[in-house]
């Protein structure tokens, strides 16, 4: 246990791997840039008590690791493309899904709206998340419908007048994860990221179940904080910071031990 000015970093070795240590002075993690429209197993490390100072982590990777965080990146950077059959026929089943009986007419129409996209063509509310936002949303809709269904309806609780879209809030996930896990690193730098990668070595659709996981978890908090439209921002941020509590537990092997997993049900 390394102490310095009233905090403390402890360390718990999960498995053999490199890791080199080097402070430097920022503020708390926090949400930041959510997307416009809302404005718009080798690595050692567990952070026991969040603090003022952060720790930056440099990992050496084993081959495995590399390309499962690699192939993870991968899925990052690509864009979504409303020219892309493949992107299509995604955002198509995205839509058999929310509404199944409900014939779409068209990849650019008002029945958008009704899942809470921006306008009538999804393609421009994707920039913020990329594809994987549109993969995340549709494999929370193919793996746990029921939860699906409850958040894209409102099905649960005293709701505000002024209610978050649902699909708009699911870019704005993605991209907080992003940022959160710090995936467009060259490798973990973070104990919060390098928890994750542990957890992705265990299962390559992690990142997809804690997706879910997050989507269900912020629409609780929603509603214990009686929120309405213009305190998303301020929900994500509670949001996240449950998330990092729950990933740094000492228990947490796989990403369905993570206590908040409870409130998903397919």
């Amino acid at each position: 246990m390394e102490q310095n000015a009233g905090s403390f970093l402890a360390v718990r070795r999960l498995s053999g791997g490199a890791i080199h240590h080097n402070r430097h002075h920022s503020s708390p993690a926090e949400v930041v840039g959510v997307s416009t429209a809302w404005l718009g197993k080798g690595l050692s490390c567990v952070c026991a008590q969040r603090r003022e100072t952060d720790a930056r982590l440099s990992f050496d990777l084993s081959p495995i690791q590399e390309e499962c965080f690699h192939r993870l990146q991968n899925r990052i950077e690509v864009q979504y493309d409303g020219s892309n059959l493949e992107h299509q026929k995604a955002l198509e089943a995205l839509w058999r899904a929310s509404f199944p009986g409900t014939e779409l007419l068209g990849l650019v129409s008002d029945q958008w709206k009704e899942m809470g996209w921006q306008g009538k063509d999804p393609s421009t509310d994707f920039r913020g998340g990329g594809f994987i936002s549109l993969e995340n949303l549709l494999y929370f809709s193919r793996n746990y419908p029921k939860s699906f269904q409850e958040l894209l309806c409102k099905k649960n609780g005293d709701r505000a007048l002024w209610e978050y879209p649902f699909a708009v809030a699911g870019v704005n996930i993605t991209f907080m994860l992003i940022q959160m896990l710090d995936l467009q690193a060259a490798k973990p730098t973070s104990l919060i990221g390098a928890v994750f990668l542990n957890l992705l070595l265990e299962n390559d659709r992690a990142f997809d179940i804690l997706y879910c996981i997050t989507f269900k978890l912020m629409d609780q908090k929603w509603l214990e904080m009686h929120a309405s439209y213009m305190d998303f921002n301020t929900v994500i941020k509670s949001t996240r910071r449950q998330l990092e509590r729950e990933l740094l537990l000492e228990d947490i092997q796989r990403i369905e031990d993570m206590p908040s997993y409870r409130f998903l049900s397919c």
